[in-house]
């Protein structure tokens, strides 16, 4: 009853035991994990036993024997996954641009040069001498000299020296020294040194390196050298000599003689008297002395003033006067005539003549290919990490205290005391007499008398008379001229190509590795009953330390069997001294 809670754990231990792959020999204490039917093989006696089993399973084979430390060498089979290079042929689609030659009606225009004569009309100016006589009337001046007499006063001035006597009075400073005692307060500044603490933070840099792979495409140019046929017309000049005639005007001089009529004259210069002008001025009158009882002194009274008119003493003025003459003169005059000629002009004649040409033309056209390129960039990012400091900070305080002072401050007072003086002024006294005179003035009069004269002019008259001429012009004109050309017309066909590819094939191989194996020692299986271990099916069992498929059966129900060893240790079979054939 006690070891019925040991029936399901056995029951796991036969389900987990039961699914060994293969058993191994020594009663199934061996076991070799991952033997497939693959063509596993054991290494027995120096020779390898296919099969999945080990050598003590298969009939009529001999277990292997252990080597002194008690492992055994077997054969395992791996598997392992090999990657075989493959060619294949595979077909893809292009389009491929081809040129065929077309025929094409073009237009161009071709500039060619026609004569034609033109008629104009040119207005030739007619010239017609006219002669007109013409009345005019010229003023002719007429000087007359006449006399008159004028009386005038002059004012003769005529000076007295006099002497008076002036009493003034001065003010004159007299200064006087006070002193004065002022009281005032002083404010006195008294400081005072204080501390405080400033908590303050610090944005502290930290850099951090990072790294990241930028993957960019870069557009490589791919040349490709094509060839191309070009039609184009040249021009070629032609010259051509040719002759026009011209009708044209000379002016051809003449001369002949006329009479004119030519006004002189000359200058001539004459003297006069002019009367002088008028001026106005300010007289004063003679002043008178009175007696002043206030000052016991005598005061002067000067006169009132008065303005008269003075007439200023003529001047001589010299001036020139203008004689006229007319005179007669015969003079040589040239006029021109118009006389018609007429001469050849030679003058050249450029024709363009087109001429086709063709030349061919390599060109390069390029094409962009993507390229996809990876770069790995280096970048620096700085975090800024806030740090709290401390700081102590020493600051004054000023305080205003009042002291009281006093200072004797010295001032200086002016009075200005009135002071007598006497002086002496000598002054000039000036009079007027008035005296009259008499001056005779001699002056021109000059009267414009009107006379009427004649004069014959000669005018020429132009009339513009219409004369037709002709002239040959070359006009230049196009004509419209089709042709056919040859162009090349681009067309795209599709082009199926072969090409080769490499490719990897998976192929699995299961190849033999020899793997060591490390087995406790078995029991003496086999012995004969010289070793007293009794028969041999009892000794076929494993030590009590040995692991085999049924030990923890037997040692749960039955204990642990006694091996031979037990039985008869005289026998000398140990697990490190297997001299009993072990």
């Amino acid at each position: 009853m006690k070891r019925l809670w040991l029936l399901p754990a056995l029951a796991i231990l036969a389900v987990v035991s039961g699914a060994q792959s293969a058993r191994g020999a020594y009663c199934g204490a061996i076991s070799y994990q991952g033997c497939s039917s693959c063509g596993g093989s054991v290494v027995a006696d120096g020779e390898v036993v296919e099969g999945g089993e080990a050598a003590g399973a298969v009939e009529g084979a001999v277990a292997p024997a252990p080597s002194a430390d008690g492992s055994y060498t077997v054969m395992r089979n791996v598997t392992e996954t090999v990657y075989d290079q493959v060619e294949e042929t595979r077909y893809r689609t292009r389009y491929e641009r081809y040129y065929e030659d077309q025929e094409v009606q073009a237009t161009r225009v071709v500039p060619y040069t026609e004569q034609r004569e033109v008629q104009y009309t040119v207005m030739v100016p007619t010239y017609e001498t006219k002669t007109r006589t013409i009345n005019y009337t010229v003023n002719k001046p007429v000087y007359e000299t006449h006399e008159k007499v004028i009386n005038y006063t002059v004012k003769k001035p005529v000076y007295e020296t006099k002497t008076r006597t002036i009493n003034y009075t001065v003010m004159k400073p007299v200064y006087e020294t006070h002193e004065k005692v002022i009281n005032y307060t002083v404010k006195k500044p008294v400081y005072e040194t204080k501390t405080r603490t400033i908590n303050y933070t610090v944005m502290k840099p930290v850099h951090e390196t990072r790294t990241r792979t930028i993957n960019y495409t870069v557009m490589k140019p791919v040349y490709e050298t094509k060839t191309r046929t070009i039609n184009y017309t040249v021009y070629n000049t032609v010259k051509e000599d040719k002759v026009r005639t011209e009708n044209y005007t000379v002016m051809v001089p003449e001369q002949y003689t006329k009479t004119i009529t030519v006004k002189g004259g000359h200058w001539e210069t004459v003297t006069e008297e002019v009367p002088g002008g008028t001026m106005r001025r300010t007289v004063r009158e003679p002043g008178t002395w009175t007696y002043d009882p206030a000052t016991c002194r005598c005061v002067y009274c000067p006169g009132k003033c008065r303005v008269e008119c003075v007439q200023c003493p003529p001047k001589q003025v010299c001036k020139k006067v203008w004689v006229p003459t007319c005179e007669e003169k015969e003079i040589t005059c040239t006029r021109y005539r118009k006389e018609c000629r007429t001469r050849e002009i030679p003058y050249t004649v450029c024709k363009r003549v087109p001429e086709c040409r063709t030349k061919t033309c390599e060109y390069t056209v390029c094409k962009m290919v993507p390229e996809c390129r990876t770069k790995t960039c280096n970048y620096t990012v700085c975090k800024m990490v806030p740090e709290c400091r401390t700081k102590t900070c020493e600051y004054k305080v000023c305080t205003w205290v009042c002291e009281p002072r006093t200072k004797v401050c010295k001032y200086t007072t002016c009075k200005m005391v009135p002071e007598c003086r006497t002086k002496t002024c000598n002054y000039t006294v000036c009079k007027y007499v008035c005296e009259p005179r008499t001056k005779v003035c001699k002056y021109t009069t000059c009267k414009m008398v009107p006379e009427c004269r004649t004069k014959t002019c000669e005018y020429k008259v132009c009339k513009m008379v219409p004369e037709c001429r002709t002239k040959t012009v070359c006009v230049n004109k196009c004509r419209t001229e089709c042709y056919t050309k040859t162009i090349k017309v681009a067309k795209c066909r599709k082009v199926c190509e072969p090409y080769t590819v490499t490719k990897c094939v998976p192929r699995t191989v299961c190849k033999q590795v020899p793997v060591t194996v490390c087995c406790p020692a078995p029991a003496c299986c086999g012995a004969t009953d010289a070793c007293g271990c009794g028969s041999a099916d009892a000794c076929c069992e494993p030590a009590c330390g040995g692991k085999s498929r049924g030990g923890l059966l037997k040692r749960l129900f039955g204990g642990c069997k006694k091996s031979c060893c037990d039985v008869a240790p005289a026998c000398g079979c140990e697990v490190a001294a297997p001299s009993c054939g072990c």
